[in-house]
């Protein structure tokens, strides 16, 4: 896909969050977007192309680093539903307590008993959520074995892209199959009628984007919300003074542009 017809066909899609955004807080509406899959699969740019436009009062945006020592003793669902949306809020996350289910499984830093609880008990915790009135939404982004290696290249050859790189995205490199089957075993457990995951592939990125967010507008039935006519406000000269003079010798920035 050429970046013209990219940008075209994004734009028009984030109008329509623009107006899904305004529905969301006029119904006082909340929203949780959940997106997960591979290291290198897509996940930042889509996030990036959905919220790029949009308010940041509305659309919020939750990455959690590794848990500190404190977290890792509270009840493991505790540290995200911290985060959860109240009225007139959507709140992405980036990874979220589907991190068990993959890089904890993968890379054994939960035992089995944990593991094994957390996909018995994960349907029946999204269940709750969605009682309590809380749209969910889950997108798995699946990169190709080989697109994946591409962009690892990539990473290691741009300094500006090397920070993308961590020691445990280069340890899942080596794993692939062991990720495999637990996305496998994830998707077994916890892709339900009632918060079903939607797979994007993403190999080719701007495509990923496009689809994803588009079909995401499906997912959330909405309308232009009812509105008054806004008119800027005609400025009094009460008070009117030469406001630009009394900056003179303060720290400008140099404009070197």
């Amino acid at each position: 896909m050429k970046r013209e017809e990219y940008d075209r066909e994004l734009k028009k899609l984030q109008t329509e969050l623009c107006r899904l955004q305004d529905w969301v807080v006029h119904k006082g509406l909340r929203v949780v977007i959940v997106f997960e899959g591979r290291d290198a699969a897509g996940k930042g740019g889509t996030i990036k192309a959905l919220m790029e436009r949009v308010s940041p009062r509305v659309f919020r945006l939750v990455a959690l680093p590794a848990p500190s020592d404190r977290e890792k003793t509270q009840m493991y669902a505790q540290r995200y539903l911290q985060h959860f949306p109240a009225a007139g809020e959507i709140v992405v996350f980036d990874r979220s307590w589907y991190n068990r289910a993959g890089v904890e499984y993968v890379m054994d830093f939960c035992s089995k008993d944990e593991y094994e609880a957390f996909v018995r008990n994960c349907p029946k915790f999204e269940s709750y959520i969605i009682k309590a009135g809380i749209i969910l939404i889950k997108f798995w982004l699946e990169v190709g074995k080989e697109e994946q290696e591409r962009r690892f290249e990539a990473r290691l050859k741009d300094p500006m892209r090397r920070w993308k790189l961590s020691p445990m995205d280069l340890e899942s490199y080596g794993r692939w199959y062991a990720f495999s089957r637990a996305r496998d075993m994830m998707l077994e457990a916890t892709d339900t009628d009632e918060a079903p995951w939607h797979l994007v592939r993403s190999d080719n990125k701007r495509r990923a984007r496009l689809n994803c967010i588009s079909h995401l507008l499906t997912l959330i039935p909405y309308k232009d919300p009812p509105r008054e006519k806004v008119h800027l406000p005609k400025r009094s000269d009460k008070g009117k003074y030469d406001d630009q003079a009394t900056l003179e010798g303060r720290r400008f920035v140099p404009e070197r542009f």
